[in-house]
C-alpha cells in the first residue's frame, strides 16, 4: 500500500472513480456484517461481567459513526432502555446539533442533557464522531446532570477494573496500568492501592498501545489491564491498539450498573474515590501564538523557561523540574517540561503537536472539594502570567 501512495503525485497524481461501477465490479468492497460482529465480541469478551440489563442510557453518537456498533454492544448487554438523541442519531459530516462535536466540550452534549431532562436516565453516553472516545453524565442529585471529566471517568473505571478482578481471581500477575504525563496523579495512588504498577507515556494514546506492544514482546501481553488519557480515551484490552469508545461505552455501563446496585451514582462513586485518595483537581490552559512571529515568541518562552525556571508558582515552591526534551523519565525526548511543586502541585508545559499553541495542564490535590477548587484557580492565575514571560 505505501509503495502506491509513494508513486501518487499529491496535486497531479489523484484519480477519480465511479463508486457504483467500483462497488460492482468489487474494486470498492463494503465492510461486511461478520467484521462489526467479531470486532464486537472481541469487546464483549473484555467485560468484567457485571450486569446491566437494569440500566437506563441516553446515547448520542454526536452523528459520527458510533450508533451501530454501540447498539449493538447495548443489545448483546441486554440494555433494555436506551434512548438516541434524535437530533445526533444518523452521521452528518455537517454535525448541525453543535460546533464541534467533541465529548470533551459541554456544548456538544447539551442535545443530549436536555433529553436526559426529560427521560432521566442513570447515565448519558457521547462518542465523538469517529468514535474513539467517550463523554459521560449522571445525575448530580439536584435535578440536573454532571459531566464527569476524562480524568475522573480513567480513575472510576481503573478502580472499578482492579477491584472487580481482584474479587473474581481474574488479576493478572504483575498486572500494568498505563496513563499519560498529562493526565491526573489520583491515578497513582488507585493503582497503589491495588499493587498495580502504573506507567506514564508521553500524550497521546499511541504511546500507550506502545506499552501493550512491549508486554507482548517480553511475552505478557494479559500484564496490561486498562490505559487513558484526559482527554477522553480509554481501553482496557489488546484487541486495538488506539482509545476505543465502544470498549469505554462498555466499561462506563458496567461500573455504573455495578454502583447502581451500591445505591451510588457515579458522581456518588468519584466522590467516594476523592474521600478516600484525597481531592484532585486538573484544568488545562491554552496560549496562541499567530503567525511566525508568535511561533518564535512560543519558542523563545520554552527556551526562557529552561533556561531559568521559576522557584515558586503560585506561592508553592517547585521541588523539581522534569525536561522531557532531554529523555526526562526515560522517555523518548520531547518539548515538554514538567514543574512539581509543593503540597501535590503539578504545571505541565508543552507545545501543541497540531497548532501554534501552548499547553498548560494543571493538578492540584486538596483535603476537600473547596480547597481544591481554590488551589487550582491560585494556580491558572498563576500559570496565565507565566505564559505572558
Amino acid at each position: 500500500m505505501l509503495s502506491f501512495i509513494e508513486k501518487t503525485d499529491c496535486f497531479d497524481g489523484v484519480r477519480l472513480t465511479n463508486f457504483d461501477e467500483a462497488v460492482a465490479v468489487g474494486t470498492i468492497q463494503y465492510i461486511p456484517d461478520e467484521c462489526l460482529n467479531a470486532f464486537i465480541d472481541a469487546v464483549l469478551a473484555l467485560r468484567p461481567g457485571n450486569d446491566v440489563s437494569k440500566l437506563k442510557l441516553v446515547y448520542t453518537p454526536l452523528n459520527g459513526s458510533g450508533l451501530e456498533c454501540v447498539k449493538m454492544l447495548l443489545n448483546k448487554m441486554d440494555v433494555k432502555d436506551l434512548t438516541v438523541v434524535p437530533e445526533q442519531e444518523k452521521p452528518d459530516g455537517n454535525f448541525p446539533t453543535c460546533p464541534f462535536p467533541n465529548p470533551e466540550i459541554r456544548e456538544a452534549m447539551e442535545t443530549g442533557l436536555r433529553l436526559c431532562g426529560k427521560v432521566h436516565p442513570d447515565l448519558m453516553l457521547g462518542t465523538d464522531p469517529d468514535c474513539d472516545r467517550m463523554g459521560a453524565a449522571v445525575p448530580d442529585g439536584l435535578g440536573g446532570y454532571r459531566l464527569i471529566t476524562g480524568n475522573e471517568m480513567g480513575v472510576l473505571l481503573l478502580d472499578y477494573l482492579c477491584r472487580t478482578r481482584l474479587e473474581r481471581g481474574t488479576m493478572p500477575e504483575r498486572p500494568v496500568a498505563v496513563t499519560t504525563i498529562v493526565s491526573t496523579d489520583m491515578a497513582s495512588p488507585v493503582a497503589e492501592h491495588y499493587s498495580v504498577e502504573l506507567r506514564r507515556t508521553l500524550t497521546g494514546f499511541k504511546y500507550i498501545g506502545e506499552q501493550i506492544g512491549l508486554l507482548e514482546s517480553e511475552g505478557h501481553p494479559e500484564r496490561y489491564i486498562f490505559g487513558f488519557e484526559e482527554s477522553y480515551g480509554y481501553l482496557s484490552g489488546a484487541h486495538v491498539r488506539d482509545k476505543d469508545a465502544v470498549n469505554a461505552v462498555m466499561l462506563a455501563c458496567e461500573c455504573a450498573a455495578w454502583y447502581a446496585g451500591q445505591g451510588m451514582t457515579l458522581l456518588d462513586a468519584i466522590n467516594a474515590l476523592y474521600e478516600k485518595f484525597g481531592w484532585y483537581q486538573n484544568g488545562l490552559l491554552s496560549k496562541a501564538f499567530e503567525g511566525q512571529d508568535g511561533m518564535e515568541a512560543m519558542n523563545r518562552l520554552m527556551k526562557s523557561l529552561r533556561a531559568i525556571p521559576p522557584a515558586a508558582i503560585a506561592d508553592r515552591k517547585v521541588l523539581k523540574t522534569v525536561d522531557y526534551l532531554e529523555g526526562g523519565m526515560g522517555l523518548i525526548p520531547s518539548d515538554v517540561l514538567e514543574f512539581r511543586l509543593e503540597r501535590g502541585a503539578k504545571l505541565i508545559v508543552r507545545p501543541s503537536g497540531t497548532e501554534p499553541k501552548l499547553k498548560v495542564y494543571l493538578s492540584v490535590r486538596g483535603e476537600s472539594e473547596a480547597l481544591a477548587f481554590q488551589a487550582l484557580e491560585e494556580l491558572k492565575t498563576a500559570a496565565e502570567a507565566l505564559m505572558e514571560g
